[in-house]
């Protein structure tokens, strides 16, 4: 298969969330491709993040439930949490400074965040402090200066306390199954030769684990993630940024570039395109990077330019707001009650039922602390 010429190039362009965090979100209006890794020289030793109080305040890519605690992740190495439904926020402890992209929790206690140099972080107190379990070994190896191509972590996904995956550029697969003590590179367990992005991973209810990427890569895995089909005839052939399950046995919904969103029913074998209209009624044509399902089973989905896209109805309609302030968002989840918590360019953002401001905007992050 041969990529069109302007995809060839876009390979070379930072993935959706990597773009975010650099402050570059007009590229991803000109054809971004997915994850995509630099080349540049890093620094090979871990520097802990530094303790800001405007940690909340600044790139977050990724927002989940740990229980009734909210864990929110991004730039800088800045991991926040929230008690209070997202009122005011802590910042966590963390041996790194480097983005992070995606968190995923399997309990209250228990949970996994992921990033830049193929990073692995563990906690085990509900997000208060991180531990490193895992990082590119290829930095090991390296001299200082010596430039070398990146390799993002983009999602990470755990079925119980033992077994996860952390998925990213270049085809890159990593799995568990000592809650992270040890971690497996499984990437040939995938059908992906020409090593296509991988950009989310999503568990579909009574069914398995679906994995979307570049390219309108689509996988599936029916023993959650022991074993990989790689779907031939995708509904898209533009990047995919996000994944979720509907709530119905066998739905699934993704999303990515300009505004497409395909809804499945039967664990991808047969797709509808979900159209997305603008309030004025005109299509949405904005690049879709994160959300899913929430915990009281609302879909939300946020992009670029203060998109934000909910259903009621597991995927099949949407009402579409676009923000004001017009802020591109990374992510999103539900708060006790029918409000939504964003977070995205100007980190965690309290909104309305339909994504609208609050009055509680402004989000303060009460920790003594020396800042950047």
């Amino acid at each position: 298969m041969h990529e069109p010429l302007s995809w060839r190039v876009s390979r070379k362009s930072l993935s959706c969330r990597i773009a975010l965090a650099l402050g570059l979100a007009s590229a991803l209006f000109v054809g971004s491709s997915s994850a995509l890794a630099q080349t540049q020289a890093p620094s090979i030793e871990l520097k802990p993040a530094i303790m800001s109080l405007k940690a909340s305040r600044t790139l977050l890519l990724d927002v989940v439930h740990a229980g009734d605690r909210l864990v929110a992740v991004g730039a800088r190495g800045h991991i926040v949490y929230s008690d209070d439904n997202g009122a005011t926020w802590l910042q966590a402890t963390v041996p790194t400074r480097q983005l992070l992209t995606a968190v995923h929790f399997v309990d209250a206690s228990h949970g996994w965040a992921v990033g830049h140099d193929s990073l692995v972080l563990h906690t085990a107190d509900g997000g208060e402090t991180w531990a490193v379990q895992y990082r590119d070994p290829e930095l090991e190896q390296m001299d200082e200066g010596f430039g070398y191509l990146e390799k993002p972590l983009m999602d990470v996904w755990f079925r119980d306390a033992n077994t996860g995956l952390a998925a990213g550029a270049y085809g890159l697969l990593l799995r568990t199954d000592d809650g992270g003590e040890t971690w497996d590179d499984v990437s040939f367990d995938v059908d992906n030769e020409d090593g296509f992005h991988y950009n989310a991973l999503a568990a579909i209810r009574d069914s398995g684990l679906f994995m979307v990427g570049e390219m309108g890569t689509m996988y599936r895995s029916a023993d959650y993630g022991d074993t990989w089909e790689t779907l031939e005839n995708g509904p898209y052939d533009g990047s995919w940024f996000g994944v979720s399950a509907t709530g119905e046995p066998g739905g699934v919904i993704a999303w990515g570039l300009r505004g497409n969103v395909f809804r499945s029913d039967d664990f991808g074998d047969t797709w509808q395109e979900v159209t997305l209209m603008t309030p004025n009624n005109g299509p949405l044509d904005s690049t879709l990077a994160g959300g899913g399902l929430t915990p009281d089973g609302r879909l939300v989905i946020v992009g670029v330019g203060g998109v934000v896209a909910i259903s009621e109805d597991a995927g099949r309609s949407f009402n579409v707001r676009i923000r004001s302030d017009r802020v591109a968002l990374a992510s999103a989840t539900a708060l006790d009650g029918d409000d939504i918590l964003l977070v995205g360019q100007r980190g965690a953002v309290t909104a309305g039922p339909d994504g609208a401001a609050t009055s509680t905007d402004a989000v303060v992050v009460p920790v003594p602390a020396t800042e950047e």
